[in-house]
C-alpha cells in the first residue's frame, strides 16, 4: 500500500493559531497540564517499582505533567517575542508547527531525563538508555495528545461551522434543481437484467424482497414493472437527484409527482399525479420529509 503526503497542504500557509497567542498560553498550558495529569492518575502507565521512588506517584505525576506544560509555555513566549516585530508573524503552515511541536516534546524528554534523579532511586539514572527511553515516551504521548486535541477542537468546531467539508452532525441536504431528463441507467445484479429510466417519470418504487416494483408515467399513463435490484441498491444509484426520497423502509418516492399528503404526527400518507396509489411516510421520516419537500417547493417557487 503506497502512503502519500499531500504536501499542499502540508505547506500552505494559514494564520497563526489562537491556541499560541501570548494572551491565550496560559490556558493552553493549563489544559495540557490537566490533560496529562488525569491520564498518568487514571491510567498509571509508569510501572516503575514503588521501592525506587523518592516521592509519591502523585507527585511524579505532577512533575511529569508540569514539566511539558511549562516548556509549552516558555517555547512560544520566547517564539511570540521573537516574531513581535516581523512583519510575516502570521504566517503559520501545519509544517511549522509540527517542527515547533516535535521541538517541544524533544525539550520535555530532556528535561524527563534530567529530573530523574530528584524522583526515583537508580544507578542508571543518568545512563544512555533511559534517556532514550524518556525522548521515546515524550515524542510517542505528546503525538497521541496532540492529534487527540485536534480532533476533539475539529468535532466541537464541526458543531457551528457549516462551512467544513467534513462534520460530524449530519448536514442538511441541499436541493439541486439541475435535473436532467438524460435515461439513467440502473446496474441489476444480472447485467441482461439492466435497465434504464427517466427520473422525471418514476412515480414511486416499492420494495419487493430482493426485486423492485418501479412504477413509472408512459405515454399511456403509468406502467408498473418489476426489476431484479434491491431497493436499497436502486437507491444508491439514484441518490445524486434530490427528488427522490426513501420516505419509508419499503417505499422510494419522487416528490416531483407528490400531489399532496394526509396524516398526523404518526405518519403520512402521500398521493400522486395521475394514479389513485397512496405511499406512507414512516414515523421516522417525517421531519426529514418536510424538510426536503419544503425546501424543493420554495426552490420550484423561486425559479417560477
Amino acid at each position: 500500500m503506497k502512503i502519500q503526503i499531500n504536501r499542499e497542504h502540508l505547506f500552505k500557509e494559514a494564520g497563526y493559531p489562537d491556541r499560541y497567542r501570548q494572551g491565550n498560553l496560559l490556558t493552553t498550558a493549563s489544559v495540557i497540564f490537566g490533560l496529562i495529569f488525569a491520564f498518568l492518575i487514571l491510567l498509571e502507565p509508569f510501572q516503575v517499582n514503588a521501592s525506587q521512588q523518592r516521592i509519591s506517584y502523585t507527585f511524579i505525576c505532577l512533575v511529569h505533567a508540569f514539566i511539558p506544560a511549562v516548556i509549552l509555555l516558555l517555547y512560544f513566549s520566547a517564539f511570540n517575542y521573537l516574531k513581535k516585530n516581523n512583519a510575516e508573524k502570521e504566517r503559520w503552515s501545519l509544517f511549522r508547527e509540527y517542527v515547533n511541536l516535535a521541538a517541544i516534546f524533544l525539550s520535555t524528554g530532556l528535561c524527563s531525563f534530567l529530573v530523574r534523579d530528584l524522583i526515583y532511586f537508580s544507578q542508571d539514572n543518568w545512563s544512555l538508555r533511559y534517556l532514550l527511553e524518556e525522548v521515546r515516551n515524550c515524542l510517542v504521548a505528546g503525538v497521541i495528545l496532540y492529534f487527540f486535541l485536534r480532533l476533539s477542537v475539529f468535532y466541537f468546531k464541526s458543531k457551528k461551522d457549516s462551512s467544513l467539508i467534513f462534520k460530524f452532525s449530519q448536514p442538511e441536504r441541499e436541493p439541486d434543481m439541475k435535473v436532467t431528463d438524460m435515461p439513467l441507467h440502473i446496474s441489476t445484479q444480472v447485467r441482461q437484467d439492466d435497465f434504464s429510466l427517466i427520473s422525471d417519470h418514476l412515480i414511486f418504487v416499492k420494495a419487493d424482497g430482493n426485486y423492485i416494483e418501479i412504477t413509472t408515467l408512459g405515454q399511456y399513463g403509468p406502467v408498473t414493472e418489476l426489476k431484479r435490484i434491491s431497493l436499497t441498491q436502486f437507491e444508491l444509484q439514484i441518490a445524486g437527484n434530490p427528488y427522490m426520497f426513501r420516505c419509508h423502509r419499503a417505499y422510494l418516492v419522487n416528490l416531483k409527482q407528490v400531489k399532496g399528503m394526509s396524516g398526523n404526527s404518526q405518519g403520512y400518507q402521500l398521493s400522486f399525479n395521475h394514479i389513485s396509489d397512496e405511499v406512507p411516510v414512516s414515523r421516522s421520516q417525517l421531519i426529514a420529509f418536510k424538510n426536503l419537500y419544503g425546501q424543493l417547493q420554495e426552490g420550484e417557487a423561486a425559479l417560477d
